[in-house]
């Protein structure tokens, strides 16, 4: 007092302005998230782009398709993302593992048996195939399966119907086939371990998923996914990491994959006791590790501006990113851009009004 009403219009239009501007930066955000996401694989890169779009043209075809990668590269995910976004997703999405499973156990979990097709089999079992009947089945580790039961599966893929072990009787079955391997198969094919028409049959599409070290820049996307993954996993409040251990990260070339980087952030959410994740938290042979070499430039830590971005696009994402960071605080983010709140007003006014 005494109350100036001039005055509490103009502050109260300024917390509306406040107010309107941090929706639409939440909005882009969410919008940029969206951009850097699909079906539960995370990633911006050029490499994960080209997945999303393939896996877009292919979902709603029923050719066989062969997912290629090094371990720990996602390639189940590839998998579930082609069945859950087309049209099969009503239907079942089976999964088997052919390097887990003995030779005998998974021929009969494949293709199923008739009651006293063996000792034990006391009843009839309905097999995988049989089972999966208008969706997907994914053969994970399919360079592990053994030649005798290659031959079987040529004949499922060639004739569309299935056997049941001790049967005389076929079963018409219609299934989406996903193989995947982190073998080389054509080289597999060379040395007579895999068949040549199985390896063509399977090949229609290939599809290569590759190793994080090929797409750097999706690394800190996936460090903040694990953050909040693992937090409400653990019911902690969300965790950060030091610029160290930024750094560390930043740095590896994660022999194990996205699985590794996983598995690093889990244990380090597990065992931090403060808001920081520090070098300390990080596993013993990973700290080991040199850091000298970087994988990517130090500006791509914050804000990722696309190559082919022109400079007016460049200067919005990094004012936009850095008002974000700021928690819309708009001299903050001015002081640390080096301009005037009034420079950051109309470059806000241009980038979000037009």
């Amino acid at each position: 007092k005494p109350l100036h009403l001039d005055e509490v219009k103009l502050l109260i239009n300024k917390s509306l302005e406040f107010q309107k501007l941090h929706k639409r930066v939440k909005v882009l955000s969410a919008a940029v998230k969206q951009q850097q996401s699909y079906a539960g694989m995370i990633g911006k890169s050029q490499q994960m782009q080209r997945i999303y779009q393939l896996i877009e043209k292919v979902k709603d075809i029923p050719s066989n398709i062969l997912i290629t990668g090094e371990s720990g590269t996602g390639k189940e995910l590839v998998a579930r993302a082609i069945h859950y976004q087309g049209v099969r997703s009503q239907a079942a999405f089976s999964v088997i593992n052919c390097a887990a499973i003995p030779e005998t156990l998974l021929e009969s979990e494949l293709f199923g048996y008739a009651k006293g097709a063996f000792t034990g089999a006391v009843q009839q079992k309905t097999g995988l195939f049989e089972r999966s009947h208008g969706g997907t089945v994914f053969l994970d580790e399919i360079g592990e399966m053994p030649l005798a039961l290659q031959a079987k599966l040529l004949r499922v893929i060639q004739e569309r119907t299935v056997t049941p072990l001790g049967s005389y009787s076929t079963k018409e079955i219609d299934i989406r086939l996903i193989a995947a391997t982190n073998r080389n198969l054509e080289e597999e094919v060379a040395k007579g371990t895999f068949r040549e028409d199985l390896y063509y049959r399977l090949n229609v599409i290939p599809i290569r998923t590759p190793a994080l070290r090929e797409r750097p820049e999706d690394v800190p996307l996936l460090v903040d996914y694990f953050l909040d993954l693992y937090a409400a996993n653990m019911g902690r409040e969300k965790k950060e990491c030091s610029p160290d251990v930024k750094k560390k990260l930043f740095a590896y070339s994660f022999p194990g994959n996205v699985r590794e980087l996983a598995n690093i952030i889990e244990y380090a959410v597990a065992l931090s006791a403060g808001e920081i994740i520090t070098m300390e938290d990080l596993p013993a042979s990973l700290v080991s590790q040199p850091t000298e070499k970087r994988l990517f430039p130090k500006s791509q830590e914050g804000v990722f501006v696309p190559a082919n971005a022109t400079l007016e696009e460049a200067e919005r994402l990094v004012i936009l990113h850095t008002l974000e960071t700021n928690g819309g605080h708009r001299k903050k983010t001015a002081d640390q851009l080096g301009i005037s709140e009034r420079g950051l007003r109309q470059k806000l006014k241009q980038y979000l009004e037009s």
